[in-house]
């Protein structure tokens, strides 16, 4: 009977064995991105409800009357978007006005390089090597049109560099909510550092070719399978806490605060909305870049590049699909000034810097249809 007993043993032990060598392969082909801000937003599910919940409480009724308005029905879904990445206790009203109904599959995320100084980086897109993203309701896999994308583009426009991908918050702070909106969402995130409006015009014909070839050979469309979208906060102003840089242009004070929201929505007015044009978007590079040096701010926005490359990529993207032209519609600008910090403190959440009249910031959520 032993003898059966070890013949019986042998196939349960050898099926044991070679599962749990399957599983630790798998967690071997896994690299997984981490949070690296764990105080302005939320990395967990349960913590991340409580906030929407708060924010849809909340907010939620001015946001609705704002969808009526440019007839953004439920079943809706965004091919491109700008949304902004600070702190939730601040912006975190404004992301759903575009994110809620950012519905497709594979979402293509142009986020800003905070470190690209501190790493040499410039005149270059640069994309990370991980497989997936921690989100608050499980991994999010990065798609695979990222190395789709990249075997079609010519390697002295891009880097693989997860060192800074890994430090840069820009993108994180989008995907929470992308995921809360869509479960099984991939992403594939891009950072975008210092460059030229040539270099970023060179390069965004390009990536755009590439994500057009890519696209059409998996016949996905735009808007329905996949989407882009823009991270960027507006204005960075006020005289403290910015470096020792005196960002008040207009005065740190009410009169100040006007002229300076004032400036922002004309930039908004003139540069994002609307059709999409090259001469637009140039204008909004000598809105924010010193002409003298394109490293530069002339006006804060941490977008200065993320954002005029991700449009130029749109409006290249469109010539290649022949679709019709994009559209974008300013849904929403708000600061960090404009209403109290929510209180959310008790589900996690904190701030990374200060708001007041001599430090705040400016958002805006767009939206881009055809």
């Amino acid at each position: 009977m032993r003898q059966w007993h070890i013949f019986l043993f042998i196939p349960l032990f050898l099926y044991l064995f070679f599962q749990g060598c399957s599983r630790e392969q798998e967690m071997d082909q896994v690299r997984l991105r981490m949070p690296v801000d764990t105080v302005g937003f939320v990395h967990t599910a349960a913590r991340l409800d409580s906030v929407i919940y708060y924010i849809d409480r909340n907010f939620g009724k001015g946001r609705r009357e704002i969808f009526r308005l440019h007839r953004i029905s439920k079943d809706f879904s965004w091919p491109m978007v700008i949304c902004p990445h600070d702190d939730y206790i601040y912006a975190g009203d404004i992301y759903p006005y575009v994110l809620e109904n950012v519905k497709a599959a594979h979402v293509i995320i142009f986020g800003v390089a905070h470190k690209a100084r501190k790493f040499n980086l410039e005149n270059q897109i640069i994309f990370d090597s991980f497989t997936h993203w921690k989100g608050p309701y499980g991994n999010i896999p990065v798609s695979g049109l990222r190395e789709e994308i990249m075997a079609l583009l010519p390697p002295e426009i891009y880097q693989v560099h997860d060192s800074l991908q890994q430090v840069e918050h820009s993108v994180e702070a989008l995907v929470p909510f992308l995921q809360h909106y869509n479960r099984t969402v991939q992403i594939v995130s891009i950072l975008v550092p210092y460059m030229s409006f040539d270099t970023m015009k060179k390069i965004a014909r390009q990536l755009a070719q590439a994500i057009g070839q890519v696209v059409r050979k998996n016949q996905m469309q735009w808007g329905r399978d996949f989407a882009i979208a823009i991270s960027n906060n507006c204005v960075h102003y006020g005289d403290q806490g910015w470096g020792g840089k005196n960002y008040a242009q207009f005065g740190a004070d009410s009169v100040g605060y006007r002229a300076a929201t004032r400036h922002d929505l004309n930039i908004i007015s003139e540069c994002l909305i609307d059709f999409l044009d090259p001469q637009k978007i140039h204008r909004f590079i000598t809105y924010t870049v010193q002409s003298t040096n394109y490293k530069e701010y002339r006006w804060a926005w941490c977008g200065r590049y993320s954002v005029p490359f991700g449009l130029l990529t749109g409006y290249y993207l469109q010539n290649v699909l022949k679709t019709k032209s994009l559209n974008g519609i300013l849904l929403r600008y708000s600061t960090s000034l404009e209403h109290p910090p929510m209180p959310l403190q008790k589900f996690g959440l904190g701030v990374t810097a200060p708001a007041n009249i001599h430090h705040w910031v400016g958002y805006a959520a767009i939206g881009y249809r055809f």
